[in-house]
């Protein structure tokens, strides 16, 4: 065991006599917080790790205090004395993008969406009476200034990327214009700031949120905007305009009054704008400046996103400036930029992807004799066949994979690597090219270069749908 994964233990035994059956690292997303999953005979758990003592608190006041109005949050269980680790519920694997993109666009799935928004409503109007709003992260309300930083965000990470010429002064009135006419709405409301299909997990056909330390006072219709409008998600226009004006039904029936839907309709689609360009500007300063891959995958359904938006929705307000950029940016020609080819039945390009070993093979040989490809040394990165229960194992293997995700640099080597490879494939595909080979090698080729290999692999697949072979030319000699 690690020393993070002895003090999870210990602190489970402190709350429970089940025996740990194994306790198992998770991905790790966006955040720097780290997820394990307790197993017993009975049932999982939840502990997370985390070094920011002041999130994990926020966190814990939140679950307790929406757990008190019957939320379907993870009730927190068990907190060290460090209050960096702490134990919760656990509702499995399944998020509600996950059910989305695994049943598709079905009855079923549209339900799971209602009793979100269902649920939001009760959660944003009730969970906000007696929040002690001094405990949020660190706004307390999302008013002018915190509008005005995420469109400002989104210029200094996306928008300013672009090169497009404006007018700075007239652009920055714009902001200003727009901060303050959302900031007239009422925001007497919890806002959870990140309501997303990704942090509603599906359990037993019941809807339970995830993820919401990053809360705040604010108004109602942001956090409906961020569901329904998620780009990964692509919802129809059908989708969002009923499940909208069932969202209305809903805060109409909590609040026991009618609301001015006219009034909220416009207001909400001044909040929708906000929330698409807060999320490009994240796409842009994961995708274009920590060049992490797959956020770049989200950028062109973002932009057709607005560009749809533009076409369809009025705020109510006039900002020239600001509406020609936004013109500019969701241009055609713009969005071709962040759109990689996709391969068709007519190409010919095969990807020839291979691991080998430094040691036992040597470069791999050029069979389609064009010299072209790339060769790359993974022996920088830390090496998990020196470790005794990984020796055996190869880069295929959950625990190695798991490994060299959490415990190296290999995300981040992989990350450069896609960008330099997409150039090539998106060339080759334009060109009519047949053949592209990418190697890795590593000491013994059967870890590092391995999970690399079956990594680029799975990359091209996805982003371009293109041909690609995998072989691992010294699983002969693997340590077994």
């Amino acid at each position: 065991m690690t020393n993070t994964t002895t003090a999870i233990a210990d602190l489970f035994a402190n709350y429970s006599n089940d025996a740990i059956d194994g306790i198992e690292k998770l991905p790790q997303s966006g955040s720097d917080r780290v997820y394990y999953r307790i197993h017993t005979k009975t049932k999982n758990y939840i502990a997370t790790h985390s070094a920011n003592i002041k999130e994990n608190k926020t966190f814990q006041y939140f679950s307790q205090h929406f757990s008190l109005i019957n939320c379907p949050v993870p009730k927190v269980l068990a907190i060290n004395e460090m209050a960096d680790i702490y134990i919760q519920q656990d509702f499995g694997d399944t998020s509600l993008l996950q059910a989305l993109e695994q049943q598709g666009y079905t009855d079923v799935v549209y339900g799971y969406f209602k009793k979100s928004v269902h649920v939001l409503a009760h959660m944003q109007i009730n969970g906000h009476k007696g929040l002690d709003y001094n405990q949020c992260i660190t706004s307390k309300k999302f008013g002018k200034q915190a509008i005005f930083s995420d469109l400002l965000y989104y210029k200094y990470y996306f928008l300013d990327t672009l090169k497009i010429p404006y007018d700075k002064e007239k652009l920055l009135e714009d902001f200003d214009t727009l901060s303050t006419y959302l900031s007239q709405v009422d925001d007497t409301y919890f806002m959870y700031r990140d309501f997303q299909s990704r942090n509603i997990m599906v359990q037993n056909n019941e809807v339970y949120f995830i993820d919401f330390q990053g809360g705040m006072q604010g108004a109602l219709q942001y956090d409906v905007a961020s569901l329904l409008w998620q780009a990964k998600a692509e919802l129809s226009n059908e989708w969002k305009n009923n499940l909208l004006e069932y969202y209305i039904t809903c805060v109409e029936e909590i609040l026991q009054k009618s609301i001015d839907s006219a009034q909220f309709i416009s207001q909400y689609n001044g909040y929708v704008l906000i929330r698409l360009l807060q999320v490009l500007g994240a796409y842009g300063f994961r995708g274009l400046f920590e060049r992490k891959a797959h956020f770049l995958t989200s950028i062109p359904i973002a932009l057709k996103n607005i560009q749809w938006f533009l076409s369809n929705k009025k705020i109510g307000i006039n900002l020239p400036e600001f509406e020609k950029l936004l013109q500019a940016m969701t241009a055609t020609d713009v969005i071709k930029r962040f759109e990689p080819t996709k391969a068709t039945k007519a190409d010919k390009l095969v990807i020839h992807v291979n691991s080998f070993s430094y040691l036992k093979n040597g470069y791999p040989a050029d069979s389609s004799k064009n010299g072209g490809g790339f060769v790359f040394d993974c022996r920088g990165i830390l090496n998990p066949g020196r470790i005794e229960q990984y020796k055996k194992l190869s880069g295929k293997d959950k625990p190695v994979m798991e490994y060299l995700e959490q415990q190296t640099q290999m995300p981040d080597f992989l990350n450069s690597i896609y960008s330099i490879v997409d150039i090539s494939v998106n060339d080759y595909l334009k060109r009519n090219f047949e053949s592209l080979m990418i190697n890795f090698g590593c000491t013994g080729g059967q870890h590092r270069s391995v999970f690399a290999a079956e990594a680029i692999a799975r990359h091209l697949r996805n982003k371009f749908n293109v041909q690609v072979t995998i072989q691992h030319l010294n699983s002969q000699n693997w340590v077994k």
